[in-house]
């Protein structure tokens, strides 16, 4: 199911061009009323249920109703972000509540160099992944 916004919680993100959500929905989906100042999703047939916004949102304004399969009829799936995790809340039919923590990324973006202690590219006809060393191996033809 598609992402939907409680206009009773949105608050535009204060005034600003550009809301949280808009800034992080992978497929540009959310957009702002400038009249009302709320976000929407102007395409819900187009949303895959990342859950992007619904993390990003500060007023926890948005939710995605999740699917039959996975959250039963009547539950729900909460994410509440802080600086340094998220914090899953899961509703279930039977009003059974469980909560789950995972950190988030604590390093700022692009800063780590994920090839910095690796050997540089080899030749790419070599049969080795580039981190394999040893003797040299035939050549594919």
């Amino acid at each position: 199911m598609p992402t939907f916004v409680h206009t009773d919680k949105c608050d535009g993100c204060k005034g600003g061009q550009v809301t949280a959500c808009m800034y992080i929905c992978p497929n540009d989906l959310m957009k702002l009323d400038t009249i009302r100042m709320k976000a929407f999703n102007q395409e819900p047939d187009q949303c895959w249920e990342c859950q992007c916004c619904v993390k990003a949102c500060p007023q926890q304004a948005i939710e995605v109703r999740a699917f039959q399969d996975w959250v039963p009829m009547g539950g729900a799936v909460i994410p509440l972000r802080t600086d340094n995790a998220i914090m899953w809340t899961i509703k279930f039919r039977d009003g059974e509540i469980k909560r789950f923590k995972f950190p988030v990324r604590t390093t700022p973006v692009s800063s780590i160099d994920c090839y910095g202690n690796k050997p540089a590219p080899g030749d790419l006809n070599d049969q080795r992944f580039f981190t394999e060393e040893g003797k040299e191996l035939p050549r594919i033809s």
